[in-house]
């Protein structure tokens, strides 16, 4: 996939067939989205395009109310190309942008800059200044401009509507196995490995201890966890919190113990995803009865990956 900052480039292929937002983890409405750029762009022989936008709007509008992003910006230009999009074009959002009217912006960059054929929208975006540019401004103006604009119908999983917000919702609640859901994919966070205290080696089960780039943490607690190492998902249990039987520890980690293997990551960025949600952190009495559960975590980590649904639905070694 292709990658520009900005409207004007030359090497922008055209035409296109796209679509405009944030897109902020990619669940499974958005991916209703690209599925259907992707499919119309092949059916008229145009380009399967992203418009997207950096920073978030709402981070430079409304700070005080914009929300954490589940994905870096990486993260998501990595998943657009898997998902079928072949180019993806950056708008850096500032005030001089903010200002710009919608039916302007799809006069001079859609129509005339980027010769789109047919643009789609997800249910409720809008865009421009003062977010004018709905779904019937676009099909009025669409019709002026020619081309074909229609908007893509929301998702929704067990009647709640599919959505950026309430993934978030779901993961700072620790329930990581509806979030899957509604995002297709377990949510992943990635990071540098970074040196701690080292008292899980002491323990017998060595941690990775990961400076997580994504700023989506689930809840604390204790997880099933797949974690990316030279190219290979391998079965782990992850930590997050504060680690309360040491009562020195102030700060939040989060330790990814990966099991059958062994070998030096620090330095390394990893990978992990959470699977399912094996307890809460708590603080024990002493430190024989934490290796106690972490043998049980263990365990019970062991005993998820066998069942046969896991199996096959995942690929962990």
């Amino acid at each position: 996939m292709r990658l520009f900052h900005g409207t004007d480039n030359a090497k922008i292929a055209r035409p296109t067939v796209l679509t405009l937002g944030v897109f902020d983890g990619l669940h499974l409405g958005h991916q209703l989205i690209m599925r259907t750029v992707v499919e119309r762009a092949k059916a008229i022989d145009a380009v399967p395009t992203v418009i997207t936008f950096d920073p978030h709007p709402r981070a430079l509008l409304h700070p005080e109310s914009a929300p954490p992003l589940l994905q870096t910006f990486d993260q998501k230009i990595e998943a657009l190309g898997v998902l079928g999009i072949e180019q993806t074009i950056v708008i850096r959002f500032d005030k001089e942008f903010s200002q710009v009217r919608a039916e302007e912006f799809l006069r001079t960059v859609i129509a005339d800059r980027l010769h789109a054929k047919e643009v789609y929208l997800g249910c409720g975006f809008a865009f421009g200044h003062n977010r004018e540019g709905n779904i019937e401004l676009l099909r009025a103006v669409s019709q002026n401009l020619g081309f074909f604009a229609d908007e893509v119908a929301e998702l929704r999983l067990r009647g709640h509507r599919v959505s950026s917000s309430r993934i978030r919702e779901l993961l700072l609640q620790g329930r990581v196995n509806v979030a899957r859901r509604m995002l297709g994919r377990p949510y992943g966070v990635e990071g540098m490995v970074v040196h701690g205290a080292e008292r899980g080696a002491k323990l017998g089960f060595p941690t990775a201890n990961l400076h997580p780039q994504n700023r989506v943490i689930p809840s604390g607690g204790v997880y099933v966890t797949a974690t990316l190492i030279d190219g290979q998902w391998r079965r782990s249990v992850t930590n997050i919190g504060t680690r309360p039987t040491f009562d020195s520890d102030k700060q939040s980690s989060v330790e990814t113990f990966v099991m059958n293997w062994s070998g030096d990551l620090y330095g390394d960025v990893l990978r992990v995803r959470f699977l399912h949600r094996l307890r809460d952190e708590k603080k024990f009495s002493s430190v024989d009865e934490l290796k106690s559960q972490i043998d049980r975590d263990v365990k019970r980590a062991h005993e998820y990956f066998e069942r046969g649904g896991v199996r096959k639905e995942l690929s962990v070694v």
